[in-house]
């Protein structure tokens, strides 16, 4: 076999499936990665959706015995929308982060590694592999910053020359010894803006993130949103791009490249309140291809309560009670008290009182409460 040929002609066609960049490197540890890893850990900074085995996140051998080299690839996603909706009075809109635009990303990078995966094996006798992006055990970003597809941003995002940090990542191990690519030079220079605006002070040192903080984090929680971050989280309904969209990295980089991930403008900017009253199945139909709809409806209810409370939207305020009354749910009944705490207007006052008077919930009680509260204020 000539590994050399057979990896020159690995790459043209990763192109043609729709891989934007591919790049090589050895299975060996990351020793570097374990460290910082167990210190995140220590901190009690990771997010817990992470696979918790330290030593599966940073030591390829143990995925793959007879792993040689790892296939790191990278497809690109649009930063922009184009004829984005605008929000207003009455019909204010919530927003899905860009990695939630178009089809679900693991789908699409699952397929492009399964097509590599299936033309390995047509061509190499005894080819063993194992892929995997971002549910996997593997760290996708240390995997594509030693094949040199990017350097590592001081955002914790992997930010190449091409695309900015507007990328998607999967890796690819096998046991064919492909030639290794060199990392790039980090070239965030003394640039600390994605550290300088991060809304929750979560980016707390190059390339150091307290996922705790992080409101892309926050926004996938199914219970209440701590009250710090009530006021931080805007409206955003799945994940944040702030520490991205600072970037001078990603000046320009529009990536309108590949059709499956152009957003959809009414799912990737949705009006808000038909939010509060969608049922599970036009959830599904509606939002069950992205990728922000891993956690169900549950979180982005949640989350469009919190933005119409953010805009103090006063058309909202009859079904937040309804809401309140009825709802199943202590989390959204809850959030609709603190909402209607945080709009106020005639009658609110009112309704808090009553329904204080009628709930069983602790945390419920604790959130009416809140929301009686921020009446006076």
């Amino acid at each position: 076999m000539n590994v050399q040929q057979l990896q020159a002609d690995l790459i043209e066609y990763a192109k043609s499936i729709g891989v934007d960049k591919i790049g090589f490197t050895i299975a060996a540890p990351f020793h570097e990665l374990k460290n910082r890893l167990r210190r995140q850990q220590e901190l009690g900074f990771q997010s817990g959706f992470e696979e918790s085995d330290v030593e599966l996140r940073t030591e390829p051998l143990r995925l793959l015995k007879d792993a040689e080299s790892i296939v790191a690839i990278a497809i690109a996603y649009p930063s922009r929308m184009q004829d984005a909706p605008q929000g207003k009075k009455g019909e204010r809109r919530g927003i899905f982060c860009r990695a939630s635009w178009g089809v679900d990303y693991h789908t699409a990078v699952r397929e492009r590694l399964q097509l590599l995966e299936a033309w390995l094996t047509e061509r190499v006798p005894g080819v063993n592999m194992k892929s995997m992006v971002d549910t996997g055990e593997l760290v996708d970003r240390a995997v594509a910053e030693r094949a040199g597809i990017g350097w590592s941003g001081k955002n914790c995002s992997i930010i190449t020359p091409e695309f900015g940090s507007y990328v998607y990542l999967g890796e690819l191990m096998t046991n064919i010894p492909f030639a290794p690519d060199t990392p790039m030079e980090d070239e965030c220079g003394d640039c600390t803006l994605c550290i300088d605006v991060c809304p929750t002070g979560a980016i707390v040192g190059p390339g150091q993130l307290n996922s705790q903080r992080c409101i892309a984090f926050l926004t996938q929680t199914k219970g209440f949103l701590p009250e710090e971050f009530r006021g931080k989280i805007g409206n955003r309904l799945y994940g944040c791009d702030t520490c991205q969209t600072v970037c001078p990295k990603n000046k320009g980089k529009l990536n309108w490249i590949h059709d499956e991930f152009k957003p959809d403008p009414e799912l990737a900017k949705p009006l808000l309140q038909p939010l509060l009253k969608i049922s599970n199945k036009e959830f599904k139909a509606k939002f069950g291809h992205v990728s922000g709809s891993w956690r169900g409806k549950k979180p982005i209810q949640r989350n469009a309560i919190l933005a119409l409370a953010h805009f103090k939207e006063v058309t909202a305020v009859p079904e937040l009670i309804e809401l309140l009354q009825r709802d199943e749910r202590p989390v959204i009944r809850g959030t609709a008290a603190w909402a209607l705490g945080k709009i106020g207007g005639v009658g609110v006052e009112e309704v808090l009182l009553d329904a204080k008077a009628r709930e069983q919930d602790t945390e419920v009680l604790a959130e009416i409460d809140k929301g009686l509260a921020l009446l006076t204020i």
